[in-house]
């Protein structure tokens, strides 16, 4: 059932209860009110009747309240008039000067002793019935044409009500693959407001993925093209071992790319005792122009394949920001064990983008993908170490601090 039909059915039972409510709680307030009044009065009526009697006082005596009158001895026999329109209750024969008031069947009696007998006024009741009644029937009347009214109304309401969730399930009907744009909407900050906002939100990540997803082919394409490259030309000028050396770089680059892919974290090494000063010459004869700085002969104790994959990816990134002639490589020796740095005199990192630089998927400069440092990030960290950055305009700095023998 649509949800307008439903709001249009929850509202009109809604008033067809409070309707009837308001009809029964007139009925009764009605007969309460009037049964009360004419308590109020015959007992009033009784009091002055009785009072007349016993003084002895002579004249006309007359109720206020237009009802009947009657006096009986204190057996309960009529006096006067003979044959009067009802009957004393029994426990009517035990009242006392002040008067009491009694409910019969149809009518309501005041009795009171008067001295010559009991004095009693009595008053039909039925009016007051049929006082209700009508009222209840106007009210009746009243609630045909309320719910006749009170219908339109509902259902305008209802549909208002519903459209912006009818035209909200039209939009979202709509989305899919091919449209991934955010539902529009300018209303209040709502419960149907909230979920939009986070549908949206979900559309803009969904988005956002697929996007990611067409750049990390392309990464993948442009992270092995240059190994692949530096390849033909190893093999073209007969360097079978550094062919070997990188056809190795190669198969360990593309096994990350996929656990990167996979959200899993390659921490299997297979490790060595690696001369860093011969890494540095390694990875910068792939980047002619690089410039290597003079490095003692200092030795960590990890992957070759790897570490040369790390400075490869970190000196890719310089390159492409400096060119090679704007690049420097070097190592030294520090507290903690050995520093590695790959400084370059480009236009420096974004602040922005700096504390999400190693991230997955985070676009760096030219809108490509940062899998390169995410995979440099991954490599120091299975080897035990870390790694920094330090930005700029005209000097960027990344640091690899790796441990020292001595720490393994």
């Amino acid at each position: 059932m649509p949800l307008s039909r439903r709001l249009f059915l929850y509202f009109g039972l809604l008033w067809a209860g409070l309707w009837i409510l308001g009809i029964g709680a007139a009925y009764l307030t009605v007969t309460r009110g009037m049964t009360e009044r004419a308590r109020a009065v015959l007992l009033a009526d009784a009091a002055r009747v009785a009072r007349f009697y016993r003084q002895g006082e002579v004249g006309e005596v007359t109720a206020t309240g237009g009802v009947e009158i009657a006096l009986f001895d204190y057996e309960g026999r009529p006096l006067w008039p003979e044959a009067p329109g009802f009957r004393l209750p029994p426990a009517a024969l035990e009242t006392g000067e002040a008067p009491r008031i009694f409910a019969l069947p149809d009518r309501l009696v005041a009795v009171a002793d008067a001295g010559v007998g009991l004095i009693a006024l009595s008053q039909e009741t039925g009016f007051i019935r049929d006082l209700a009644a009508a009222t209840a029937r106007n009210l009746a009347l009243l609630f045909a044409l309320g719910l006749l009214l009170g219908g339109l109304a509902t259902g305008v309401l209802a549909r208002r009500i519903a459209a912006p969730f009818s035209a909200t399930a039209r939009a979202v009907a709509t989305r899919g693959p091919e449209n991934l744009a955010p539902i529009p909407y300018a209303g209040p900050d709502d419960e149907l407001g909230r979920l939009i906002s986070r549908f949206n939100a979900l559309l803009a990540e969904l988005k956002a993925a697929r996007a990611a997803e067409r750049d990390f082919l392309n990464e993948i394409a442009h992270e092995i093209n240059t190994p692949l490259a530096v390849l033909e030309g190893q093999l073209a000028t007969g360097e079978v071992e550094a062919a070997r050396a990188t056809a190795r770089q190669l198969a360990r680059q593309v096994a990350d790319l996929l656990a990167l892919a996979r959200g899993e974290a390659e921490r299997s090494l297979d490790l060595h005792l690696v001369r860093v000063d011969r890494l540095l010459t390694e990875v910068a004869r792939a980047f002619p122009g690089v410039e290597v700085e003079a490095a003692p002969p200092l030795e960590v104790l990890g992957d070759p394949d790897r570490l040369r994959q790390l400075l490869f990816n970190l000196v890719q990134n310089a390159v492409r920001a400096a060119g090679a002639k704007g690049v420097r490589l070097g190592a030294r020796a520090s507290e903690k064990g050995v520093l590695l740095y790959v400084e370059d005199a480009g236009p420096g990192i974004p602040k922005e983008l700096l504390p999400r630089l190693f991230e997955r998927y985070v676009k760096g400069a030219g809108g490509r993908q940062g899998l390169g440092l995410a995979i440099a990030k991954q490599i120091a960290e299975a080897h035990g170490g870390e790694i920094r950055v330090r930005s700029e305009p005209g000097k960027t700095r990344f640091e690899v601090r790796l441990p020292g023998l001595e720490e393994e």
